[in-house]
């Protein structure tokens, strides 16, 4: 079905209505105008008929013997001058003692409306036709000295006339009609375009839909979505917007300073001008938050929030990082262990059996010892997958990574996560290696242990050691002591998220030729440890 227009739509309410408004108005102002005309001709003629009936010279006229000949002039002049149809004065046989026509005086009325004046000595207005056709009269009787009643006064004004009075009144009422209706017509128009320019030329049916679309799109998106007006009052928030900044109840017409640090927002409000990727600290999450301001010409009329919470971003821009790590540590290890057997293939092509035998059972020895220690005595898969990466990365750097033969560890509860597991071990494990990187004999040794309430990790290296000055820093974001053109600095700030996102806590003891990273992780998820 085709959608009318917002602009039909009003033109046509306006129209009907205005039409509706002045149709009934004009037949009712029609119906009391008329009303009244009639009642002031009526009230006219019978005050006109007292008046003349009141009269001492047509009293006396009634006397003379030719009562017609002084009558018809008076009540000729009265006539002329007051507009009234007629003034016909008649005897108590209703007579004709004056009329309009001379000639009709001498007959007898016509109406049959005397009755009352001449019998009851009543004053009335009635309407009857006459002589000259219907009329409306205003009757009083005339009355002698000794109070008998001896004739009748009748003034008349033509019904034909008033209506023709009342229908000229009309046309004028009609005219005023069209004018208010032209008026009506033209500001509907102009209220329709004005709307239409409000609402950007939508019609309320796309209005409508975008605005089902907007709340779709509003609630779909993962980041949080923020909308105020120009002075800042929150107009929609979608449902990730309230998680992250953990609000609860309905925040709509709410000042948004209320709710989370808005300086910037305030920024684009003033200059009109976006604020992007803009870093903030709210609770314990790090949030980027970009600032869009709403135009309306050159008028900022509001802005769009949206929230991301940077931790998020950064543990899966780590975790990839840390899985790349991964790879390239099971990369290594495949290369080395493929190295090895280039040099076996060499030593039997040379027919040195007993030096490959001698290799071989040398590498059988190292692999049952390790394989006893990592499949048999550290059951967890995913510890396994990365101390099976590191061994080869160790291998690779010419590093001895040792595994305590003491080490102990049951499959981990599940909220441990494999990427958790990377940033925490492959971080310090890495640390070491490259601590040990310049030592003549670079030594890591590895630990684990489930004993107890707690999961416990212990990565010992023989390098230089920290500087004490620095060990109150490394676990802060960019922090290194490497002299790297690349960014550095963000292994152990990530781990050290990681382990306080389980609840643990790392130490560190460091000196010439030892440093030991322990670190702590409650077995129970919730559980939390204070340094």
């Amino acid at each position: 079905m085709r959608k009318v227009r917002l602009q039909t739509k009003i033109l046509g309410l306006v129209l009907s209505l205005s039409l509706f408004l002045i149709f009934m108005l004009t037949a009712y102002f029609t119906y009391m105008e008329g009303k009244q005309i009639e009642e002031d001709r009526g009230r006219l003629a019978l005050e006109l008929s007292k008046t003349i009936a009141s009269m001492p010279t047509i009293i006396d006229a009634f006397k003379s013997e030719d009562p017609p000949s002084v009558i018809q002039p008076i009540v000729e002049k009265i006539r002329r001058e007051t507009g009234a149809e007629f003034i016909v004065v008649g005897n108590a046989q209703g007579i004709r003692y004056s009329h309009p026509l001379v000639s009709e005086i001498g007959k007898p009325m016509i109406g049959g409306d005397n009755e009352r004046a001449i019998q009851k000595g009543e004053s009335y207005v009635s309407e009857a036709r006459g002589s000259l056709g219907l009329s409306m009269r205003g009757k009083s009787p005339i009355v002698n000295q000794n109070g008998d009643i001896i004739g009748i006064v009748s003034v008349g004004f033509l019904v034909e006339k008033v209506q023709k009075q009342i229908f000229k009144d009309l046309s004028k009422e009609v005219v005023v009609s069209l004018i208010a209706l032209v008026i009506s017509v033209v500001g509907s128009y102009l209220l329709a375009r004005s709307i239409r320019k409000d609402t950007l030329g939508l019609e309320p049916y796309e209005i409508a839909r975008l605005y089902k679309e907007k709340n779709a799109v509003l609630h779909s998106v993962k980041e949080g979505i923020l909308a105020v007006d120009r002075d800042g009052v929150i107009r929609s928030m979608n449902q990730p917007a309230k998680k992250l900044l953990n609000i609860k109840e309905s925040v709509r017409d709410l000042k948004v300073d209320d709710l989370f640090p808005s300086v910037y927002l305030y920024e684009v409000l003033d200059s009109g001008k976006p604020q992007i990727d803009k870093e903030m600290q709210w609770g314990h999450k790090k949030i980027i938050m970009n600032c869009t301001p709403i135009l309306d010409g050159n008028r900022v009329s509001g802005a769009v929030v949206s929230f991301r919470d940077k931790t998020e971003i950064e543990q899966m821009v780590n975790t990839l990082s840390e899985v790349k790590m991964y790879s390239e540590d099971l990369r290594a290890q495949t290369h080395e262990f493929t190295n090895k057997l280039y040099v076996l293939s060499g030593l039997l092509q040379l027919g040195k059996h007993d030096e490959a035998i001698d290799m071989l059972q040398s590498e059988t020895a190292e692999l049952q010892s390790l394989n006893r220690i990592v499949f048999e005595q550290i059951k967890d898969t995913k510890v396994q997958a990365i101390l099976l990466g590191k061994l080869g990365k160790a291998s690779e750097k010419k590093v001895t990574f040792e595994i305590d033969s003491e080490s102990y560890l049951e499959t981990l509860p599940s909220h441990i996560k494999l990427s958790e597991l990377i940033l925490i071990l492959g971080n310090i494990i890495d640390n070491a290696f490259d601590a040990v990187s310049d030592r003549e004999k670079p030594l890591v040794n590895f630990f684990a242990t489930d004993i107890g309430e707690d999961i416990i990790f212990e990565v010992s290296d023989n390098g230089r050691g920290i500087k004490s000055e620095h060990l109150t820093l490394i676990f802060e974001r960019g922090f290194t002591s490497k002299d790297e053109e690349i960014p550095s600095g963000y292994g152990l700030s990530n781990t050290d998220y990681a382990v306080k996102e389980l609840g643990g806590l790392i130490e560190v003891h460091s000196e010439e030729g030892n440093t030991i990273f322990t670190v702590y992780l409650p077995k129970r998820q919730g559980e939390e440890k204070n340094d």
